[in-house]
């Protein structure tokens, strides 16, 4: 495991909602789905859109720019336009942090 970076606080992120965060100059969507907190690249890569800023509904995020639509868990596109998924990175919460480790690519 690389370095993991602070990018949020637990009480930032409450259940079912997400947040478009810098990472080490990565931009990263985080999600909280019922208490369990994925990171996925942040950057829908149908033209750019910020996947944090997208609406939640269980598992998938939709891009808020034109409706793109991809897994929380694994960073797989689910409905196009995008067609390429975006990479999913390991998460630590850790004394009410959430930490990121976006050196490893995808997990």
């Amino acid at each position: 495991m690389g370095e993991l970076i602070k990018v949020a606080r637990l009480s930032d992120i409450p259940p079912g909602t997400c947040r478009h965060v810098d990472a080490g100059g990565r931009a990263v969507a985080v999600f909280n789905v019922d208490g369990t907190i994925y990171a996925i690249g942040g950057t829908c890569t149908h033209r750019g859109g910020p996947l944090g800023e997208g609406e939640l509904d269980g598992t998938v995020v939709t891009c808020p720019w034109h409706g793109a639509q991809f897994n929380v868990t694994t960073g797989q596109v689910v409905a196009p336009p995008a067609g390429q998924s975006v990479p999913a990175y390991t998460v630590i919460v850790e004394g009410g942090d959430i930490k990121v480790d976006v050196s490893e690519g995808a997990t």
